[in-house]
């Protein structure tokens, strides 16, 4: 009964906070506004200009290995591509960098088969199901996990940051009384977006946390693993805006997307050190900003529709310096490849 009241309230909280509704849903005003911006663009695939050097313009299905290779190294954690089932790869790979790691898809989306791994038993277990090349990734331990969004016109010589997302990983603080998923169970949040059912789980849930300590239950800064978003917009600053001129202008032809980061303090972030960026994403990136609990639904959409449309300038403008929009037929074809395997991610889940 317990368990049906607590799902219950679950799924009130999810229909009253719009944080939390399914992305078709979120997203539906952006059918009729996508079809205007496509039409001043004269192409249905306008996007594709924006970011030249990424594939579909990091709209989606693009390689996270292959943006890796365009972002200076001292800003990268170890990283290797993986064939599927290639153990001996990466066992090896894993004896270079150290438990523990991370696995992920090389094309993925919202947190999709990422997994830290913890030895090699873990490993063993994620080449078993993952059906498609992988990234391996040294596991970075700064505290802070952000998205810092930046934009540059390709006629301005510098570009901006228009939002930052500061990450609170899922956890629980012990009263020494209640195991971890007892705890869980009165958050809404939790009970929305955390599997207790997967194995990695298993151990940690019956663990009692002493009193007062905090035990991060999903490690993993994606809003689909129960991370909450906060607004950081309030930290941005001439001097990070400057900070990131300099890290995107060592990474061919980019104007539009959101760096995911670790970084150790805030003022080493606007120093441009101690950061190592975890990935990058181009088109298809949200202001994650919005996200913030409690973040108003007009001005969540006022943020979509304008990044949407700075998006869309930022493609004529680069057209108009010759760079192509891909034909109806490339993204058509392109959108064909990207579900048939999304369908291979969704068959290891």
């Amino acid at each position: 009964m317990h368990r049906t009241v607590s799902r219950l309230k679950s799924l009130w909280y999810k229909v009253t906070h719009w944080e939390f509704w399914p992305f078709a849903v979120l997203y539906f005003p952006v059918n009729f506004y996508y079809p205007w911006l496509a039409f001043k663009c004269r192409s249905l695939f306008f996007f594709t200009a924006a970011n030249p050097s990424i594939d579909f313009g990091g709209m989606l299905g693009e390689s996270k290995s292959a943006i890796f290779d365009l972002i200076p190294e001292k800003y990268l954690p170890a990283y290797r591509l993986i064939a599927p089932g290639d153990e001996s790869a990466a066992k090896t790979f894993a004896q270079q960098i150290g438990y523990p790691l991370i696995a992920k898809p090389d094309i993925g989306e919202r947190g999709k088969l990422v997994e830290k791994i913890n030895d090699e038993q873990a490993l063993e277990k994620y080449l078993a199901k993952c059906p498609v090349p992988f990234l391996m990734q040294a596991f970075v331990s700064f505290p802070l996990e952000l998205g810092v969004f930046f934009v540059k016109h390709p006629n301005n010589a510098e570009g901006r940051i228009t939002s930052i997302v500061e990450k609170d990983f899922m956890s629980v603080v012990g009263d020494g009384h209640h195991t971890v998923k007892q705890l869980l169970d009165s958050n809404p949040r939790a009970l929305l977006q955390i599997d207790t059912n997967h194995p990695r789980f298993q151990l940690l849930l019956e663990e009692i946390p002493q009193k007062g300590k905090k035990v991060t239950v999903e490690g993993i800064g994606n809003h689909c693993r129960g991370t909450t978003f906060l607004n950081a917009n309030n930290r941005i600053t001439e001097q990070l805006n400057s900070t990131f001129n300099t890290i995107a202008k060592g990474i061919k032809d980019f104007h539009f997307g959101r760096f995911d980061l670790r970084c150790n303090l805030w003022s080493d972030l606007e120093e441009g050190k101690n950061i190592m960026i975890l990935e990058l994403n181009g088109a298809g990136a949200e202001p994650g900003h919005i996200y913030q609990p409690g973040y108003s639904l007009w001005k969540g959409y006022r943020a979509i529709f304008w990044h949407l449309s700075t998006l869309a300038e930022i493609s004529r403008a680069n057209r108009k310096k010759g760079i192509p929009y891909w034909t109806f037929a490339q993204g058509w074809k392109k959108m064909k490849t990207i579900r048939a395997y999304n369908r291979k991610i969704e068959s290891a889940l």
